[in-house]
């Protein structure tokens, strides 16, 4: 073996590849069986127990429920009465026993309730009961039971005329709520047919099952009615005592371990058992080890693969491109490597000489990038002395409208001065609210010069979002769209309102014109060009068609633009935006 490593540097190298990879990688399927199994052994029973706590929720509100209706079913007027008046009433029973009768249908868990005299008067049941089966109240002999507390009995049969049940009982006195006197009892049944159709249900795992067992350690509803009332001990041997409220422990050994849950149910002491069968996790963890063998099998043929493949590849032509490249000088243009065979020395050496190739190509052609970004630069920067040439221009032509006293001129110039600067400022998209309402002022007081008693123009913006920035160049096109198409278009004089307020999570804009609206059908025309990409654009839509998409550009399709219109009395048309704080505004 180690002769024929000894022939051969790829062979070595694999060899030691292989070792070195090859380890690691069983030792990491063997320990990913053992956490795998573990962890899915650990996430069975929290899964019980989860499924034991729910179930536990369930028994305790169904037992809390029923000691609540006891309360206040002793409580109730017409049954103190019954018990406690000397003088028979003949309809105070068939009261008393329809409100039981609709007190237990109301609860599908509860089977019976019945109240008993202290006294020789009838009993009063929701059922007519044949033969009961419900053992004697426990305790001291010499103990009256108007003195004995409430009692959860162990499971029983009673007979009624519609068939035989098993139940489980609350037994508590009844005392006169003014003399406090024994007036009698009032007995509350569960049905055990419906706890024994929950517990069923529970699907804790396959093959297991959940009981309840009462705090004698009896078992009273589980998977079957041959083994109520016997104890847990018998159902599963060798299982022992359950102490504590909650736990997890194995009974049994091989094929027949299982794990047992079991959690209790506040007030009555009654306890939860789950069983699970530990083939279950047996065969959920032969499923993990055959997962987990394949997984390294198939990663051994990969890395056993990829060793062979890339020590093939770079042992042979290493030396050789290590050899021709030592003496070449970087500050020289690469050379060509000769290529003397067709295998794959020669393929690397091909790839190496068209990578030669491609160097010398992008050197060029970053450095012809280089002197196309210096030719932008210089335009940018000439480009950059326009607005401040134009900006210069117009404030000297504003000092001498002032020194001519035209206010008319002045004001006009300051106003166009000012419009242009926030257009042009930065390239800047978002500004300030309190910017944009200033900026489309500029635009209306240049427009009244032009338009003498043309239009009003009211500008109604809520104090707190002025601050809030909001795209830039949206209200200008708007305003100029209802006084180029709206008002100048009637003999009147008009008026725009512009209002901006916020609405919960979202800024409101809307520009309001009393011009002479739009007619229907071009109506339908401009909002369709409006939402169409390649719709042309129709006479009059194209500043809306551009803020409309700049709108659904940078807010999304909800916030563009919506217009309203009636012919001969003016068009609206509003937008919302989301109130987006820290967006680029400008200076």
């Amino acid at each position: 073996m180690r002769r024929w490593l000894d022939r051969s540097l790829k062979r070595k190298l694999s060899f030691l590849m292989l070792v070195s990879i090859g380890i690691p990688l069983l030792s990491f399927g063997i320990f990913s069986y053992q956490i795998a199994s573990s962890v899915t052994e650990e996430k069975a029973k929290q899964s019980g127990f989860g499924l034991l706590t729910q179930m536990r929720t369930n028994m305790e509100l169904m037992v809390q429920d029923v000691e609540n209706m006891s309360i206040f079913l002793i409580g109730q007027r017409d049954v103190q009465q019954y018990l406690s008046d000397t003088q028979w009433d003949a309809l105070k029973p068939t009261i008393i026993i329809g409100f039981l009768t609709n007190l237990a249908f109301s609860k599908p868990y509860i089977a019976e309730i019945t109240i008993d005299s202290a006294r020789d008067l009838p009993s009063l049941s929701n059922t007519s009961i044949v033969s009961s089966g419900m053992p004697p109240w426990p305790g001291p002999k010499d103990t009256e039971p108007g003195n004995r507390p409430k009692w959860w009995t162990p499971l029983y049969k009673n007979q009624t005329t519609i068939g035989e049940k098993n139940m489980i009982s609350l037994v508590r006195p009844i005392r006169s709520v003014n003399t406090f006197a024994h007036l009698g009892s009032l007995t509350i049944s569960l049905d055990q047919q419906v706890i024994a159709d929950t517990l069923r249900k529970s699907n804790i795992s396959e093959g297991g099952s959940v009981l309840l067992v009462n705090e004698q350690g009896n078992i009273i509803a589980g998977p079957g009615v041959e083994w109520l009332n016997r104890p847990l001990s018998e159902w599963m041997p060798g299982m022992p005592g359950i102490t504590g409220t909650s736990g997890a422990f194995n009974v049994g050994q091989g094929a027949d371990r299982n794990t047992v849950l079991y959690d209790t149910v506040p007030g009555v002491d009654w306890k939860l058992v789950g069983i699970m069968p530990y083939k279950n996790f047996r065969e959920q963890n032969r499923y993990v080890l055959l997962l987990t063998a394949a997984a390294v099998a198939i990663a051994v043929v990969l890395v056993a693969s990829l060793v062979i493949f890339f020590v093939q590849r770079v042992t042979k032509p290493l030396l050789m491109l290590t050899r021709f490249l030592k003496d070449t000088d970087p500050e020289e243009p690469m050379r060509a490597l000769p290529v003397t065979s067709a295998d794959e020395v020669g393929q690397l050496m091909r790839s190496y000489n068209r990578l030669s190739d491609r160097i010398e190509r992008l050197t060029e052609q970053v450095k012809l990038n280089e002197a196309r970004k210096k030719e932008t630069d210089m335009l940018a920067l000439q480009a950059q002395i326009h607005p401040h040439f134009l900006y210069n221009t117009l404030s000297s032509v504003h000092w001498m409208a002032l020194m001519s006293k035209d206010m008319k001129i002045a004001e006009m110039v300051g106003h166009l001065s000012d419009f242009l600067r926030f257009s042009l400022n930065k390239g800047a998209e978002y500004c300030e609210v309190q910017q944009e309402v200033a900026h489309a002022e500029h635009y209306a007081a240049i427009q009244a010069v032009r338009y003498p008693d043309k239009f009003d123009i009211e500008f109604v913006v809520d104090p707190d979002i002025r601050q809030k920035p909001v795209l830039k160049l949206l209200l200008q096109p708007l305003i100029e769209n209802a006084l180029i198409h709206g008002i100048q278009k009637q003999r009147e004089k008009g008026s725009i309102r512009v209002y901006a307020q916020r609405m919960g999570t979202e800024l409101t804009f809307m520009v309001e014109d009393t011009g002479i609206g739009i007619e229907p059908d071009k109506l339908n025309e401009i909002r369709a060009a409006l939402s169409a990409v390649d719709e042309p654009v129709v006479p009059g839509s194209y500043g809306l068609r551009n803020v409309h998409r700049r709108l659904q550009l940078h807010y999304g399709s909800e916030a563009g633009l919506h217009i309203r219109s009636i012919v001969g009395e003016g068009t609206v048309i509003t937008f919302m935006i989301p109130i987006v704080e820290g967006a680029g505004t400008t200076a």
